[in-house]
């Protein structure tokens, strides 16, 4: 069992009615890795989570959690989840709700280790209802995590939070990471991906699209970017610089995505277009739109990166 990987997607394919919402999808996640999940709306993220979890059952193909079935992993406490539903529980304490739902698994964490871990020790004699919204969702992390599991599953687990409760959040999430588990996690914040995530899994329209680091993603996505403000006129001869793959014009603003950036400025300096120029390595947000551009349709529409 030790070399059973935490999580693997064989084939797995699921549908509804015409819509294919997985398809053929292979994915392994070894213990101990914090893997990112990425991909437009309606790109599989959540159906594969609710596979991952069995909650529903693929088509054809196989889903794996712990060397078993999901069902199995997930009755024996060895998975904890954290989805995107779900409202603050009335009239009862942070630290009496967590006694409750330790109550009903096998091995549970102490309570006073989930609060811990949670970053709730302070709050924990507080009615959960009566908390902001960024401790909420510490709450729902340590309900997740109260029951000891090897793995643990977020979906959006920091959407609508503002700026310093997901700060605190990823805190309290880094902590239980450290103690060797497994995080799989879903989100539409790419920054956070790149900040947490030891590997960056792309999905698109059921299927696996890239698969690596922060960095790889970045680099198989082209170099540097080569901004600077346009001189006026046509900026047709923009594509023609060396080095550059592609750009964009953003209002007086041009955008150059170049695998060469010292002979774009170069080139640039010799038609005298340097203006307010600026160079940088391309951000994840920049691979992500490179890596969907080409199955991006007309009427989709990308998941916002803030």
């Amino acid at each position: 069992m030790d070399n059973e990987p935490a999580v693997a997607f064989e084939a797995a394919s699921k549908a509804y009615g015409t819509v294919r919402a997985l398809d053929g999808l292979h994915l392994t996640v070894p213990p101990g890795e914090t893997v990112a999940l990425l991909g437009r709306n309606g790109a599989g993220k959540s159906t594969a989570i609710g596979l991952l979890l069995g909650l529903d059952a693929p088509d054809s193909g196989r889903v794996r959690l712990l060397g078993g079935d999901p069902d199995r992993a997930v009755a024996a406490g060895r998975v904890g989840a954290m989805l995107q539903e779900g409202r603050p529980v009335p009239r009862v304490t942070v630290r009496e709700l967590l006694a409750f739902v330790a109550r009903t698994y096998p091995a549970p964490m102490p309570v006073a280790e989930a609060l811990t871990l949670a970053g709730l020790t302070a709050l924990a004699d507080r009615r959960v209802d009566r908390l902001s919204g960024g401790q909420v969702q510490r709450v729902r992390f340590a309900v997740a995590l109260v029951g000891n599991p090897e793995l643990i599953v977020l979906d959006e687990p920091t959407a609508a939070l503002d700026v310093e409760a997901r700060q605190e959040f990823w805190d309290a999430m880094r902590g239980y990471a450290r103690r060797g588990n497994t995080v799989l996690f879903s989100t539409h914040y790419l920054e956070e991906a790149d900040a947490h995530a030891d590997r960056i899994v792309v999905l698109d329209s059921g299927r696996l699209l890239a698969d690596g680091t922060g960095e790889e993603l970045k680099r198989a996505a082209g170099g540097s970017l080569v901004a600077f403000d346009l001189p006026g006129g046509p900026t047709e001869w923009l594509g023609a610089l060396p080095g550059v793959t592609s750009f964009e014009i953003r209002g007086d603003r041009a955008r150059l995505r170049t695998d060469d950036s010292d002979a774009t400025v170069r080139a640039l300096a010799a038609r005298d277009a340097i203006r307010s120029v600026e160079v940088a390595p391309v951000s994840l947000n920049d691979a992500f739109l490179a890596l969907t551009h080409k199955t991006r349709k007309p009427s989709g529409t990308l998941e916002p990166t803030s």
